[in-house]
């Protein structure tokens, strides 16, 4: 293939990867979307393997490569559950990360090409840089891995004088870029990579380590804008443009996603990246951070449940990450279809923070079929709450405590949630008391009109469903 045709391929590839993220914002047109995305890769990658630039000698190297990387991620695809979404998203921006630092590494060290005077400094430049990127991308989103899937606990990890140390590892790295620049060959300019690379590994540690776990769906969209910009300073370390043009879309759409969820939860950006938001998963809040609650919890049975929904002119579901555990979302659906057809009006609220990633609901309530118009975000249905004879809580917890509104001392005070408490009644499913993800008590389980229906949520549900036909 020439090199004008495979510019050609590059545009074309650029252009789909932006069809693809105009498709991905609207829940309706998200599979032409992904199939845009999808066919731009194929492009991409086959553009680039069979260009001039890919000698015939190396050609069955990568080819071998991508059969294996492309079977990996191809039995990934297949074997992963919904639940395991967004642990899996984060393992897989560790390893854009990764490739940016062997990419970063692999060209220092590549002798064929001599630079020299402006040219080698602009060249190291971004080899410094792509590497210090790649690194934090990768060792923040094997601990993001780690948190998602519960091997490491929600709680941030909150060292003495974390900025302190922050500042003085920035410091270092800007002062071992000034020796790496200076260096006047590889053996000379290693070390002071080397000690830059241990360093950003070990701030993606600290920086995710300190952030609590109801921050985790912001951290996800910021290690994908991490990764996009990962990709960009690769691109510019191989001189390929698709691979700027790409991160820079990724990275510039992954920042602008975190804004977004930054301002829907009252947050901005530093206060993220500062950590401390929520007390840790799953375990109460210590005495003292937030006004305990006081009084009893109603129980509720499935048939009282499925009576209140019955009786009801208007429903609002609100789907959590217990609702993804227990894979209950194709139940609702059958719940959401059966009281339509008797008349009822059901609609879902979805937080912008809802289960572990952004967009978690959205996708779990699509692969049920649930109809898009239906779907609505917080800002969009939060003033209606009042107008509902039920608010049912599907597994969710920190996205609709009160605390945030009424208690400023609680840890989550400032979060805007959904206001399910202004219902006629509230119905909240869990498996026991256990406070969220947040590790915040809340005071909408102890409220006069809230019932708790305890149990597994698929269980509850099929018998909720039951007695609805019944």
């Amino acid at each position: 293939m020439s090199q004008s045709l495979a510019t050609v391929a590059y545009i074309g590839a650029t252009i789909l990867f932006i069809l693809s993220l105009g498709g991905l914002s609207n829940p309706e047109t998200s599979r032409r979307g992904n199939l845009f995305g999808m066919i731009g890769m194929a492009l991409a990658v086959l553009a680039t393997v069979f260009g001039p630039r890919v000698s015939p000698s190396g050609l069955a190297w990568i080819v071998g490569a991508l059969v294996i990387g492309g079977g990996i991620g191809l039995y990934a695809a297949r074997i992963v559950k919904m639940t395991q979404m967004p642990e899996l998203v984060a393992l897989m921006h560790s390893l854009v990360g990764l490739a940016a630092c062997l990419v970063g590494f692999a060209s220092y060290v590549d002798t064929s090409i001599q630079l020299e005077g402006a040219e080698k400094a602009i060249h190291e430049v971004e080899i410094y840089v792509g590497i210090l990127i790649g690194a934090v991308t990768f060792s923040g989103s094997l601990i993001a891995f780690g948190k998602l899937a519960g091997k490491i606990g929600g709680k941030p990890l909150l060292l003495p004088a974390r900025h302190w140390l922050n500042l003085a590892a920035l410091l270092v790295v800007i002062w071992f870029g000034r020796e790496f620049l200076n260096a006047h060959d590889v053996q000379a300019g290693m070390p002071a990579l080397v000690v830059m690379t241990v360093i950003a590994l070990l701030f993606g540690v600290h920086m995710v380590m300190a952030i609590g776990g109801a921050d985790m769906p912001v951290v996800v969209s910021m290690l994908n804008s991490y990764s996009g910009w990962a990709a960009a300073a690769t691109g510019f370390m191989l001189s390929n443009d698709l691979l700027i043009v790409t991160g820079a879309l990724v990275g510039s759409s992954g920042a602008i996603l975190s804004y977004i969820m930054c301002n829907a939860m009252n947050r901005n950006f530093i206060s993220v990246i500062a950590g401390g938001f929520g007390s840790g998963g799953g375990a109460p809040a210590k005495k003292g951070d937030a006004a305990e609650p006081q009084g009893e919890v109603v129980p509720i049975s499935a048939a009282e449940t499925a009576e209140l929904l019955r009786e009801a002119k208007s429903v609002i579901i609100v789907p959590g990450y217990g609702m993804a555990v227990a894979q209950a979302q194709h139940t609702v659906y059958e719940i959401t279809q059966t009281l339509r057809e008797k008349g009822v009006n059901v609609r879902f609220a979805i937080h912008p923070v809802a289960g572990r990633m952004p967009g978690h609901m959205n996708v779990l309530l699509a692969e049920a079929k649930v109809p898009y118009d239906i779907v609505m975000e917080m800002d969009e249905i939060n003033e209606d709450f009042p107008d509902a004879d039920v608010a049912m809580v599907i597994g969710a917890n920190d996205i609709v405590n009160p605390s945030a509104l009424e208690d400023p001392a609680s840890p989550i005070a400032g979060m805007p949630v959904l206001e399910v408490w202004k219902a006629k009644t509230s119905i909240v499913m869990k498996r026991s008391m256990a406070s969220g993800y947040a590790g915040v008590d809340n005071p909408l389980f102890y409220k006069e009109n809230n019932r708790m229906l305890f149990g597994d949520a698929k269980k509850m549900l099929d018998e909720v469903l039951v007695t609805l036909k019944g």
